[in-house]
């Protein structure tokens, strides 16, 4: 069962070939393509200088904007002729103006994690990424340190990369979060356990939601540890589970009227994800709801949003775990399935970023 978006998704973002596009216009697509990466650095620099902001408060020459940001004016014009190229700016008898598409590089909080995270977390490592795709393994997160998957070294990150993991990763899942949480407790749960707890958000919000409900985080030791600092004042409403569910042995605590996992199996491949879902049916019995929440790149109403999660992809690929991605409905239900669980129902559209809550049972 589909329920609450039931309109046609678009799956294909690519801009549709028409007859007007000249051979100038499919070469100037190519050529963004060939400078794409020190456009975004010009971008990121625009943004970092405060150019951008400057421009936004007060419309300027490049001599002018120079003086009052304390930069030269060859680094001013420099990149004001690059943002020119790239529409950030617009220019009129020599007086520079943000364009709405600066506007959005400068104010727009999905544009400014977006670039964060891009900076911060994949830009370097990116590099090796043809090497990750022959090996099955993120040869980009040697830039911070000899671990198998980011996550075994998130707390050993260094603190700007750290933030703008965390930034990039709860700007988008906690927005699902009002919507979805009166779904999870339509069958009134006692205790949810979340499994890939990570460092306890949605924890916190089952909690808050309902005094009565008791919730047990499911996750590795080192964001176990992150998450008991952020629930200690829950006490004995919370529990805490360490489990490498990607150990084969490994065992899910049972007990629980629902599993919730969110924004978390995008981070495995398909083969891992039925192996977790094997666990999680094995811990639940015939009452038990299983929850799946994630940003299905086929399930998105605009084209931006599929955009951004098949690039996200490549971040799984090179810099994560090496063998994961953003997933389709049909090979999350694929997944389901070979697991031995049913789809009950489908919630298309939840928040801002149209998250999909998938709703199985044993």
């Amino acid at each position: 069962m589909i329920t609450k978006n039931n309109a046609k998704h678009n799956t294909n973002y690519r801009r549709p070939r028409t007859n007007a596009r000249t051979m100038a216009d499919i070469a100037f697509d190519a050529q963004k393509l060939a400078f794409a990466p020190i456009s975004f650095q010009a971008a990121l620099a625009l943004r970092d200088l405060g150019i951008l902001e400057f421009l936004n408060e007060t419309p300027s020459d490049d001599k002018t904007a120079a003086k009052k940001l304390g930069l030269s004016l060859y680094a001013v014009q420099t990149l004001l002729e690059v943002g020119l190229g790239l529409g950030l700016v617009t220019v009129q008898d020599g007086v520079y103006s943000l364009s709405k598409t600066g506007w959005f590089i400068l104010c727009d909080p999905m544009t400014r994690v977006n670039m964060d995270f891009v900076n911060d977390v994949c830009y370097q490592g990116m590099y090796t990424l043809k090497e990750s795709l022959k090996k099955g393994k993120p040869t980009g997160l040697k830039v911070f340190g000899k671990w198998k998957t980011v996550y075994e070294g998130l707390s050993k990150l260094p603190a700007k990369n750290r933030k703008s993991w965390f930034a990039f990763d709860h700007f988008y899942s906690d927005i699902a979060f009002p919507e979805i949480l009166p779904l999870v407790f339509e069958l009134s749960p006692k205790t949810i356990f979340d499994v890939g707890g990570n460092t306890g958000k949605w924890a916190k919000k089952c909690l808050e939601h309902d005094r009565a409900v008791r919730v047990g985080l499911v996750d590795l030791p080192g964001q176990l540890a992150v998450a008991k600092k952020n629930l200690k004042k829950y006490k004995n409403r919370v529990s805490f589970h360490p489990v490498n569910l990607l150990d084969k042995n490994a065992v899910i605590p049972a007990g629980a009227d629902a599993f919730l996992m969110s924004q978390f199996l995008d981070c495995f491949s398909k083969d891992e994800i039925v192996s977790i879902l094997k666990k999680v049916k094995k811990a639940s019995s015939k009452d038990t709801r299983i929850y799946i929440l994630e940003p299905l790149w086929d399930r998105q109403p605009y084209a931006a949003s599929a955009f951004c999660l098949n690039h996200t992809s490549l971040y799984f690929t090179n810099i994560a775990n090496g063998n994961s991605k953003m997933y389709s409905l049909k090979e999350m239900q694929d997944c389901i399935k070979k697991a031995g669980l049913k789809t009950e129902k489908v919630f298309d559209g939840m928040g801002r970023f149209a998250y999909t809550l998938i709703r199985c049972t044993k």
